[in-house]
């Protein structure tokens, strides 16, 4: 029997996928009114994304209280007591008591600099070795953040994977192009490819420290490019100082 292993990235992507199902957002930020269906129904789902599944419909005639917001979804509660999240598109369909329309805004700038929970995708170059790099972040304050990472590595001559946790510091949050700096620790797995002599597997701690820059381009994405100089503690006589340069994409919750 086969038994296939999954490299630290894959979990990495499986242990945020989970987290991000369960966490409720400390950056959702109080709404507080009440709306009034006009429209046939409201879907309420169990969490903010159609992938969530639909568990109640508040009729026609309902008024609803608003809770909290996060990006496009808005966590709402009827008057039966039944909380859900509802989208902005059906959310937009309702008026005010008075009978005013609402009007809702897309995710804004605010919603950016008030994240909690972050996650992204990035490509590069580790080391001479193409790199497929994931995280997930959680934000303690608008400068503060603490990252677990991973990546895929596929070079010429070996292969194998880097994993760590990062604490990030992001000085100006509210420059819509932010640098930010970045210090850490994890683990590296080193597979050479060799067949003619045998080579050994490698696995070495390592310490990095970066630098980078962030830009929201709209709603809840964002652009992020960072460099990263490596020093993996080898059990040789001498450590080694590995260069990353990497550029993606981020989300936000």
């Amino acid at each position: 029997m086969t038994v296939t292993r999954l490299k630290p990235l894959h979990l990495l992507l499986i242990t945020a996928a989970v987290f991000l199902h369960f966490v409720t957002p400390v950056q959702a930020r109080d709404a507080h009114y009440v709306v009034e269906i006009v429209e046939a129904f409201l879907e309420l789902h169990s969490g903010p994304g159609r992938g969530y599944p639909r568990f109640h419909i508040a009729e026609r005639g309902e008024r609803v209280e608003v809770l909290s917001r996060r990006t496009d979804w808005f966590r709402v509660r009827t008057k039966q007591g039944v909380e859900g999240w509802a989208s902005r598109a059906q959310l937009s369909q309702t008026v005010r008591p008075s009978g005013e329309p609402v009007t809702i805004a897309p995710p804004s700038r605010l919603d950016y600099l008030d994240r909690r929970i972050e996650g992204g995708v990035l490509l590069g170059d580790f080391g001479g070795a193409d790199a497929l790099s994931a995280y997930v972040a959680w934000h303690a304050t608008r400068n503060l953040s603490l990252e677990l990472g991973g990546a895929d590595l596929n070079g010429r001559f070996s292969s194998g994977w880097w994993a760590g946790l990062n604490l990030v510091h992001q000085p100006w949050p509210e420059w819509r192009v932010s640098p930010f700096l970045a210090l850490g620790t994890g683990v590296i797995r080193i597979e050479p490819r060799a067949t003619l002599v045998d080579v050994e597997d490698r696995t070495d701690q390592v310490g990095h420290a970066g630098l980078g820059l962030r830009m929201h381009v709209t709603r809840n994405f964002m652009l992020r490019a960072e460099y990263r100089r490596y020093v993996v503690f080898t059990s040789r006589d001498e450590n080694e100082d590995v260069n990353e340069w990497k550029a993606g994409f981020g989300f936000f919750f």
